[in-house]
């Protein structure tokens, strides 16, 4: 086996400390001897003393000279990446961290065999956490998968897509919960709301989804607000339902109500005031 040149990466260790060899750049290693050096590198991880130096340089060694796992296991999702190969490799190195951390030589397994799982299963629940359009729970999810599986298998037994009833009775499920991951499922993928609404979907001239979402209706929340009124309205005296009624239902000004009621424009100016304040309060009170 051909070691790599020797460096000093950590200053305050000398060469070849602690038995381990000082690699001038791990990510340059080729996988055969990565293979080797990572037993000799994860021997020596069991004894140093978390936190130290040492540990962290066959740690940080170790993460480096198998980066090509994590490139390797990436290659699989290459068609579902979309633009997010980054991202992928970012947390297929957590689960080669995850592997280096839990790995025991004593299995007598090839660290590789061991890491791939790790750093795969980081993948994959990254795609299940990330991909969804609308976010469903953990459960509903898994049984997406499930029943696409069982759909599948139905369909080519009974030469038909299955009933809910038979995917309940298949997978031992009640109707309700079947019901229920088929509507999850809606949410994997989002549709988008330039698509024709139409049957024909290469038909671009129709209508599409975005012209039957309907808009905000400003008189729906002066419906609200005048139903949460009445009931305040009615608690009011018969002098300050009818000064309110002259005021916004006749339009009438403060100089015309204080001659109708035979008082001041200033008295009629306070008597509003009072009134309107004590519905305001109805209104914002929970």
């Amino acid at each position: 086996m051909n070691v790599p040149s020797i460096r000093a990466v950590l200053p305050e260790v000398t060469a070849g400390a602690d038995g381990l060899p000082w690699i001038e750049d791990a990510g340059k290693v080729a996988p055969r001897d990565a293979r080797d050096l990572s037993r000799v590198f994860l021997d020596r991880l069991r004894v140093l003393e978390e936190g130290t130096p040492e540990h962290q340089y066959a740690r940080n060694t170790l993460i480096e000279m198998n980066l090509s796992l994590v490139a390797f296991a990436a290659r699989r999702f290459r068609n579902r990446a979309s633009g997010e190969t980054e991202d992928i490799l970012q947390v297929g190195t957590i689960g080669l961290i995850k592997a280096i951390d839990r790995f025991d030589l004593s299995r007598e397994v090839e660290f590789s065999s061991f890491a791939i799982p790790y750093i795969v299963g980081e993948m994959k629940r990254f795609f299940r956490d990330t991909t969804w359009a609308v976010h469903v729970p953990r459960r509903l999810q898994e049984l997406r998968v499930t029943l696409a599986r069982s759909k599948e298998a139905l369909a080519t037994a009974l030469n038909r897509q299955p009933t809910v009833a038979e995917l309940a009775a298949h997978l031992d499920l009640a109707e309700e919960e079947v019901v229920e991951g088929l509507v999850a499922a809606n949410g994997y993928v989002a549709g988008s709301l330039d698509s024709p609404a139409g049957d024909d979907e290469s038909d671009a001239t129709g209508p599409r989804y975005a012209d039957m979402v309907g808009d905000v209706d400003p008189a729906l929340g002066l419906f609200e607000d005048l139903h949460a009124l009445g009931p305040l309205l009615q608690g009011l005296g018969e002098r300050d339902r009818a000064v309110i009624e002259m005021r916004f239902g006749q339009e009438m000004t403060q100089a015309d109500i204080g001659r109708e009621l035979n008082v001041s424009q200033m008295h009629v100016s306070r008597l509003l005031s009072r009134i309107l304040t004590r519905l305001r309060t109805g209104l914002l009170s929970p």
